[in-house]
């Protein structure tokens, strides 16, 4: 039950943001900025040079956020992010023994998906939510075609979602949407009050979708 009170839990936000940065500062006073800005779920990539420190102090710091991982690539990968507090793992594609590790755990993995082939075979192995990536490689209705045949198959879009497309993914059937430099590329040039209007103006936003 745990994974189904986690996801239910995102998708009542409506919006993850995937934290990035050079550095693992960077990449903190990014999260902090987004927190501030009404962000309650937060994507920590293990891009982000000691990414799993950064998963451990987040979940310490922000106990009423859900801290997750993400540009997870393998089992092993996801297990480290589990014991380091990670409520949730994302890849930019399906893995299967990802999935198994996560279901073991009872932890919700999305992994990114592009085909019907690719969505199917995620929902084969328990998949609630699929990863539509890259976003900007699809319009919204993509989503209204794929419930034709499946309705019962939830996705997150992320990468190319903007302000400008955010409410026409929601309204297309998109559970909750993922979103990255849209709302962190100012802190490149250290202007993390810009990081948290841009997320303030996004939560806005999917709350009136």
């Amino acid at each position: 039950m745990q994974t189904y009170h986690i996801l239910n839990e995102m998708m009542e936000h409506k919006l993850a943001v995937v934290i990035r940065g050079e550095s693992r500062s960077m990449a903190e006073k990014t999260a902090a900025a987004c927190v501030k800005g009404g962000v309650k779920t937060l994507e920590v990539t293990f891009t982000v040079p000691g990414a799993q420190g950064l998963l451990e102090s987040l979940s310490e710091t922000y106990d009423d956020a859900l801290i997750g991982a993400g540009t997870v690539l393998d089992s092993e990968t996801a297990r480290i992010a589990i014991l380091s507090g990670a409520r949730f793992i994302v890849s930019p594609g399906f893995n299967k023994e990802t999935a198994k590790l996560c279901n073991r755990y009872g932890i919700p993995y999305l992994p990114g998906c592009m085909t019907v082939n690719e969505i199917l075979q995620a929902a084969e192995y328990g998949i609630s939510v699929v990863k539509l990536f890259p976003g900007n490689a699809f319009n919204p209705s993509f989503i209204k075609d794929i419930h034709g045949p499946l309705p019962h198959i939830n996705m997150m879009p992320t990468g190319g979602v903007s302000l400008e497309n955010a409410k026409e993914w929601l309204e297309a059937g998109a559970v909750m949407l993922g979103v990255g430099g849209e709302i962190t590329k100012p802190a490149k040039k250290g202007n993390y009050d810009k990081v948290t209007n841009l997320a303030e103006k996004f939560q806005n936003m999917v709350k009136e979708g």
